[in-house]
C-alpha cells in the first residue's frame, strides 16, 4: 500500500517540497525550470535532426537544377502557352499558337464577360429554371452579394458593349478563316443586342441572360474549334523541331513540366497535345501537370524547382524504402508518407495500403519479398 511515507519517500526532496509548501520555495523552482530546460534541450537536438535533414536536402536540390535536362517547361496562358527548352545549360523560349488561338477564345469569352459584370447584381434566389437542381443556392447568395436593388451594372455594362461595338466594326479585316469570322460576328451582334435590351429596360436576370447564352452556344462551339486547330498545330510543330534537336536518344528521356491554375490542371489543354509527343514508356511519370496558385514570376524555376525534387525522391526513394516499394512509390509521388498510416488508425485503411500497424516482423515485402533484417 502506498502510505505518504513511502510516497515521500520515493519523491524527490524538490517535488515534496513544492507538494506540501503554499508557496514554492526558492530552491525548487530553479529545480524544477532545470527539468523542463532539459526537456526542451532534449526536444530541441531532436528536431536539429530534420533541420540538418532539410538543409541538405534543399543543397542537393539547388545543385541538382543545373543538371536536369532535357525539360520542356509549359505555362499556360492566353496565347496557347509558353513554352521553354532546357537542354544542357541552355535555354530557348517560344510562344508556338498562332494568334487564331487567342482571337477565337477572346470572342468566345463574351458571355463570361457580360456574366461578370452583372452577376452582383443578380437575385440571390434561384430563379424557375430547367438546370435549377444544378445551381448551388449558397454559392448564388455569395456571388449576387449586392443584389437587384440597384442597377450599378448599367453603366460598366455599356462600356463593354462598347469594346464589343468596336470589335465587330473591324473583325472583317483580321483576316481570319470566314467560319470564324461568321461566328464571331454572330455572337457580337447577340451581345450587343442583349445589352441595348437590358440597358433600356434597365433589367437582367438570369433567365434573361441564359436566353441570350444559350443563342451563343453554338458559335461558342465554333470558336473553341478554331482555337484547338490553332494550339495543335503549333504544339506539335514546336515539339517536333526540339525532338530533331535533342535528337532521338535525349528526347527518350525529356521531362516535361507544365504549369497550370487549379481550374485547368486536369486535362490540360496542352498535356493532352504534348503526352502523345513523348517516350510512352516515360510519359506517365515524365509528363508533370504541376498546379499553382498564381503564375509565379520565375516560371522557370519554379518548373526545375519542382522538378529536382522530384527527380532526387525516385532516387532517395528507393534508397531510404529498399524493403518496401508501396512506400517508396509514395515517397516519389504525390501521397503523403504518413496517409496510409492516418487512414489505418482513423478505420479507412485504403486498398493496398501498409502501415506500420500491419507490418510484422515477418510481413515481408509483398514485392520483394524480404524483410528489413534480409537486406
Amino acid at each position: 500500500m502506498a502510505t505518504r511515507r513511502v510516497f515521500l519517500s520515493s519523491a524527490s526532496a524538490v517535488g515534496a517540497a513544492t507538494l506540501f509548501s503554499a508557496t514554492p520555495s526558492a530552491a525548487a523552482v530553479p529545480a524544477a525550470a532545470t527539468v523542463a530546460d532539459a526537456e526542451r534541450q532534449a526536444r530541441d537536438a531532436m528536431l536539429a535532426v530534420n533541420a540538418g535533414m532539410r538543409s541538405n536536402y534543399a543543397v542537393l536540390k539547388s545543385d541538382l537544377i543545373a543538371y536536369l535536362s532535357p525539360v520542356v517547361v509549359v505555362q499556360n496562358d492566353a496565347k496557347g502557352g509558353k513554352f521553354t527548352l532546357v537542354h544542357n545549360g541552355t535555354q530557348e523560349s517560344v510562344n508556338p499558337v498562332s494568334e487564331v488561338f487567342e482571337l477565337a477564345k477572346s470572342i468566345s469569352h463574351v458571355p463570361l464577360g457580360i456574366f461578370s459584370t452583372v452577376a452582383p447584381y443578380l437575385s440571390d434566389k434561384v430563379p424557375n429554371l430547367p438546370h435549377a437542381d444544378r445551381i448551388d443556392p449558397h454559392d448564388l447568395k455569395m456571388v449576387a452579394f449586392k443584389g437587384t436593388g440597384t442597377t450599378g451594372w448599367i453603366a460598366p455594362l455599356q462600356d463593354f458593349a462598347a469594346t464589343l461595338t468596336t470589335a465587330r466594326r473591324q473583325l472583317d479585316q483580321a483576316n481570319l478563316p470566314q467560319e470564324l469570322v461568321t461566328s464571331c460576328s454572330e455572337l457580337l451582334d447577340a451581345a450587343i443586342e442583349f445589352i441595348n435590351a437590358s440597358v433600356a429596360g434597365k433589367s437582367l436576370d438570369m433567365k434573361s441572360f441564359e436566353d441570350f447564352s444559350g443563342r451563343v452556344y453554338g458559335n461558342i462551339r465554333t470558336n473553341m474549334k478554331h482555337a484547338a486547330d490553332a494550339q495543335i498545330a503549333g504544339v506539335q510543330d514546336v515539339m517536333k523541331k526540339w525532338r530533331a534537336k535533342i535528337g532521338e536518344e535525349g528526347w527518350q528521356d525529356l521531362y516535361t513540366v507544365v504549369l497550370s491554375q487549379w481550374t485547368t490542371s486536369v486535362l490540360n489543354q496542352n498535356s493532352i497535345i504534348i503526352k502523345p509527343c513523348m517516350n510512352p514508356a516515360k510519359v506517365d511519370t515524365h509528363l508533370i501537370d504541376l498546379a499553382t496558385v498564381e503564375t509565379p514570376k520565375d516560371p522557370i524555376f519554379v518548373a526545375l524547382d519542382n522538378l529536382a525534387r522530384i527527380v532526387q525522391d525516385n532516387i532517395a526513394a528507393e534508397m531510404v524504402f529498399p524493403v518496401d516499394q508501396e512506400i517508396a512509390d509514395a515517397l516519389k509521388g504525390k501521397q503523403d508518407l504518413l496517409s496510409d498510416e492516418i487512414l489505418d488508425q482513423l478505420g479507412a485503411v485504403a486498398a493496398g495500403a501498409r502501415t506500420a500497424s500491419a507490418t510484422t516482423a515477418g510481413d515481408a515485402c509483398p514485392f520483394r519479398k524480404r524483410t528489413a533484417a534480409q537486406v
